[in-house]
């Protein structure tokens, strides 16, 4: 890789290295010069720092040498062996030459030799000139040729995109490719078993048309949540414990691709200008994709999975254990009631399935607006508008945040307002709504605990620019928000309700909590299960004194820890908008 000290040029080296090693060339391979190097260029030191390569040689720019030898048409290194320039020359070629080179062809020599006692098929893809990889087994080397051949008896991408939104025309175009690909299977796999042979004709139409080997994931109801660190390392977090996956990748080529696979039905990019991007797959499921140079590894992919039956307030209660019936009926009133809610918790802890659980206790005669940045909300109401954000184009203009879309919302009438997470400026927007007519609105935010929560919000006012004063900010938050509901991810992988605590208003410059329920953790089981209690705490909130004025009736034995439990059931999209009496009650 000859490369100059100018920053463009580095660039456009360090974008070919990532194409290399995207399609599988080994990083050992490629070796680094600099020409033309120069005191007012860049230094080589910080070229190899940028490119994360050690400089093989540096060529001095020396424009009286080169010009001399071009006048008398005779190469420099012949003509003028004393110059610096042909001592740099040399000294490059000794490194070449003192085994580097001999290294070099090792690492690129074909897989004929590796693989010539394995069998006929891998001694066949070597003869026909296939680029296999170093370091593979005779099975991915299959899939490697019958990738290889696929491409050149099928113009896939034409066919997928002729085909796109049709069901009928991908259902031919799977039949077709899968013909083609068990014909090269049979051609190429020699003495391999019928099972196997029936596994890799999977894998390989799977990366051709699908997800790759994401595919038998997602279909796994017992995994929630998808790593994929390089093609070689797949995590998955499955009953609550992570641990890792026996499926991979061919390749970081083929995973580079089924990124992109994911969000060109987007209408999003992801390229070395852009090197990450959110999306969504087709059932809703949650993407988070980062490719090179930012991801030295390989590609990294994170998919949050779209459950496809929606939790109920009975299945979070019976089945999650996540939080007792009477803390389910308190937050069906709170909904029900309009009162401002904030879910706080952290990475994974199940923020926006709660979201989901608490949206059905809305009643189906209100409209409401959901705003996320890859939507995932399942909300069961009819009377829905489900707006997302998007991000810059090419030339970084077109961007439509979360603030711009809360912004919107307000003009669009909505009774309510949903929020997916807040995590910048848009919660000062989404604080202003919650104050002006729009109660019973809610979002999460990311923090360990209620209080925490409440510094979280303050900063992402901070981040609106408005140079508001800290008091009018907390004024703001205590003035909005009613509830904190506050989940965790446990040390064993469940998911509870920790905390729910009311804000009862700002004293000096404290915007104070009373928690009505919280789990008590007490140690763990035989299994390493969280032995724990959920505990009332027997304070009743200000607000049930304004619902009993309504004539809402509350028994004040839901705050109890001695009283029996309401039954929780499903709640109905048509819940009613008053509450007339509460189970437990009279």
């Amino acid at each position: 890789m000859v490369t100059t000290p100018e920053v463009l040029a580095v660039n456009q080296t360090m974008r070919l290295m990532t194409e290399l090693m995207a399609a599988s060339f080994p990083n050992d391979m490629l070796q680094l010069i600099v020409n033309k190097a120069s005191a007012t260029g860049l230094a080589p030191a910080a070229i190899g720092q940028s490119l994360r390569k050690p400089v093989l040689g540096i060529i001095p720019q020396d424009d009286a040498t080169a010009g001399g030898a071009l006048q008398r048409s005779a190469p420099f290194v012949v003509s003028m062996t004393k110059s610096p320039i042909s001592a740099a020359h040399f000294d490059v070629v000794r490194k070449l030459t003192g085994g580097l080179l001999q290294q070099l062809k090792a690492t690129a020599r074909p897989q004929a030799l590796k693989f010539k006692k394995e069998g006929p098929a891998d001694n066949a893809a070597a003869a026909r000139g296939n680029k296999i990889p170093t370091n593979v087994d005779p099975r991915t080397a299959v899939k490697l040729t019958v990738h290889n051949e696929l491409i050149k008896a099928m113009d896939l991408k034409k066919g997928m995109t002729d085909t796109q939104g049709d069901p009928q025309k991908e259902a031919d175009l799977k039949r077709k490719t899968n013909a083609v690909i068990s014909q090269l299977v049979d051609k190429e796999a020699g003495s391999m078993g019928r099972d196997e042979r029936a596994q890799i004709i999977k894998e390989v139409l799977d990366e051709a048309l699908g997800l790759g080997a994401l595919e038998e994931l997602l279909e796994d109801p017992a995994v929630t949540e998808i790593m994929v660190n390089g093609h070689k390392r797949i995590y998955i977090e499955k009953n609550g414990l992570v641990q890792i996956s026996p499926v991979t990748f061919t390749s970081n080529f083929h995973l580079r691709k089924v990124i992109e696979r994911i969000v060109h039905p987007l209408g999003r990019q992801i390229n070395e200008s852009v090197p990450y991007v959110d999306a969504r797959l087709k059932d809703g499921s949650r993407v988070n994709a980062v490719i090179e140079p930012l991801a030295i590894d390989g590609p990294a992919v994170t998919i949050r999975k779209f459950r496809k039956t929606p939790v109920n307030p009975e299945t979070y209660v019976n089945e999650f254990k996540a939080a007792t019936a009477n803390m389910m009926e308190f937050l069906r009133i709170c909904v029900q009631n309009k009162l401002n809610v904030i879910i706080s918790g952290g990475t994974g802890s199940g923020k926006t399935t709660l979201l989901n659980t608490l949206s059905g206790f809305i009643p189906a005669n209100e409209r409401l607006v959901t705003i996320e940045d890859a939507a995932e909300l399942q909300l069961k109401q009819d009377h829905v508008v489900r707006l997302e954000t998007r991000p810059a184009n090419m030339e970084g203009a077109g961007a439509v945040t979360i603030r711009d879309l809360v912004k919107n919302a307000l003009r669009m009438r909505p009774d309510r307002i949903v929020v997916g997470e807040c995590r910048d400026g848009a919660a000062l927007d989404m604080l202003s709504a919650m104050s002006t007519g729009h109660d019973g609105s809610m979002t999460t935010v990311h923090a360990n605990n209620p209080k925490e929560a409440i510094g979280r919000l303050e900063t992402l006012c901070m981040m609106a620019g408005m140079d508001l004063p800290g008091k009018a900010i907390q004024e703001q938050i205590a003035g909005a928000v009613n509830l904190i509901v506050q989940i965790q991810r446990m040390s064993d992988g469940s998911r509870k309700i920790i905390s729910i605590s009311e804000v009862q208003g700002l004293q000096g410059e404290i915007v104070t909590q009373q928690e009505v329920f919280r789990f008590v953790e007490k140690g763990f089981d035989k299994n390493r299960k969280i032995i724990g209690q959920f505990q009332a705490t027997g304070l009743i909130p200000k607000f049930i004194e304004k619902f009993e004025k309504r004539g809402l009736i509350i028994p004040k034995t839901l705050f109890s820890n001695e009283a029996p439990p309401p039954q929780v059931a499903a709640a109905p999209a048509a819940a009613a908008p008053e509450l007339k009496k509460v189970a437990g009650g009279k």
